[in-house]
């Protein structure tokens, strides 16, 4: 069984999604960082992202990550920020312990393609 199946699917993961995007939107740290995007759109390749690591029956559409990000000034505390709330989105959904590390774990290894900084101890 995949990741995705353990996880519940689309609907559980679409919902995760929904809730970690408006999160990442209304914060007080970070949510300037999404005053120009598209909230749907986000949603949608969040989504497509998660499901295809999970091993979902879906393939992420977006652009490359490095080439999405490579406009914007993110740096490494903001890069925590976000998965700090993905952790908090995770647990409050009831995800097991052993998906929300495989799937922080994967985000780490994202860093370097999202970030304008390389500092490595930011991301916990």
């Amino acid at each position: 069984m995949s990741s995705f199946e353990q996880l519940g699917g689309e609907p559980k993961l679409k919902a995760i999604v929904d809730d970690f995007v408006d999160r990442c939107f209304d914060d007080t740290m970070i949510g300037f960082l999404f005053q120009r995007a598209d909230r749907d759109r986000i949603k949608r390749f969040e989504y497509q992202h998660a499901a295809e690591h999970l091993g979902g029956p879906v393939r992420y559409g977006g652009r490359p990550l490095d080439e999405a990000h490579g406009p914007h000034r993110i740096f490494g505390g903001q890069f925590a920020r976000r998965r700090q709330i993905l952790i908090e989105t995770l647990r409050d959904h009831g995800v097991a312990d052993e998906l929300v590390d495989a799937w922080i774990s994967h985000q780490d290894t994202l860093r370097s393609l999202i970030t304008k900084d390389q500092d490595s101890n930011c991301g916990g």
